[in-house]
């Protein structure tokens, strides 16, 4: 029987999500919705005949799973609306901007007792799997700590613009968007991470998000993680993280690229598919047939997104 799914939120990452939960066979469109006519409109153009609702309640009323794709800020009153109501709950990271909000979140999800993950999206993927293997069974040496580089000439960029919040202070900017992705993945390989020094640079109009973020954060044995993001300037976006090992070192770039190091160039790790966004959300949506079955898988639970968030948010109030 397949998951019949609400989507609450029709913007670029839930119309992504429709299309491709549309092509898996174990997963039913039920209802979608957002307050946005021209998001709706948007979806009906990839996927003639969506079942958009009036309400959010309409949409999740038949639900068995609810993803929810919609800003920050209101995702928490539509994930207790549905895990009050017996569904299980995939979320859009980050968590939250609010760190008691969160809290008081993961909490009501744990009471609820339901199916609950956050959509890191390397969680369930091939690279993230392997680093952490490779990690463990001493193939890397000594894991030694990890490099974040990440770089834009735009904040937002050119295909995210229609998702306006993205670049104001209160839910946007790159470091919730990008940095928390590998922020996650570096806590899977090396363990919890807190939060050193972080000093984040901000434009003269208070509403806008950071274009710059220094961070250093460590492990509980004081290896060293290092953040290092900007914005401006012509040139391709990077995104580009690296595990660093005394034997082979690891580097994942724009997500899915996965090279290694054993002190030469790096080079690739497997074969790169036509369409690795495919594969990545294959595999996400994989594992969460798992986790709404309560069997093991590999998706960011809503404790470790929370433990995301947390650093985060520190980071983008800086340290003195």
């Amino acid at each position: 029987m397949s998951v019949k799914t609400a989507i609450i939120g029709l913007g670029i990452m839930g119309r992504r999500m429709a299309e491709h939960m549309s092509l898996h066979s174990e997963y039913e469109l039920s209802g979608l919705w957002d307050p946005n006519a021209e998001a709706c409109k948007a979806t009906q153009s990839i996927l003639p005949g969506a079942p958009i609702m009036a309400t959010p309640e309409d949409a999740i009323s038949d639900a068995e799973l609810v993803y929810l794709a919609c800003p920050p800020v209101p995702r928490k009153a539509y994930a207790i609306l549905a895990a009050s109501a017996g569904k299980a709950v995939f979320l859009e990271k980050p968590l939250g901007v609010d760190i008691a909000e969160s809290k008081a979140l993961v909490a009501h999800l744990d009471a609820c007792g339901v199916p609950a993950a956050v959509n890191f999206t390397q969680a369930a993927g091939t690279a993230l799997t392997e680093v952490s293997r490779a990690a463990l069974d001493g193939a890397m040496g000594n894991v030694l700590g990890a490099d974040i580089v990440v770089t834009y000439p735009a904040w937002p960029r050119v295909w995210q613009k229609p998702a306006d919040w993205l670049r104001f202070r209160t839910e946007g900017g790159m470091t919730r968007e990008v940095i928390s992705h590998f922020l996650f993945f570096s806590e899977r390989v090396l363990g919890p991470l807190s939060v050193v020094s972080a000093q984040p640079f901000y434009p003269d109009d208070p509403a806008l998000c950071e274009t710059h973020m220094l961070a250093r954060l460590e492990t509980e044995d004081r290896r060293p993680v290092a953040v290092m993001a900007s914005v401006g300037g012509v040139q391709p976006d990077r995104q580009e993280l690296t595990i660093k090992g005394s034997l082979t070192s690891h580097r994942i770039s724009e997500f899915f690229m996965h090279t290694s190091s054993d002190g030469g160039p790096f080079v690739e790790v497997g074969e790169i598919p036509d369409d690795p966004r495919a594969i990545g959300l294959k595999a996400q949506l994989d594992d969460l047939l798992l986790c709404i079955d309560g069997k093991p898988h590999r998706l960011a639970t809503p404790f470790e997104a929370l433990r995301v968030q947390k650093l985060i948010e520190t980071m983008l109030v800086g340290t003195k």
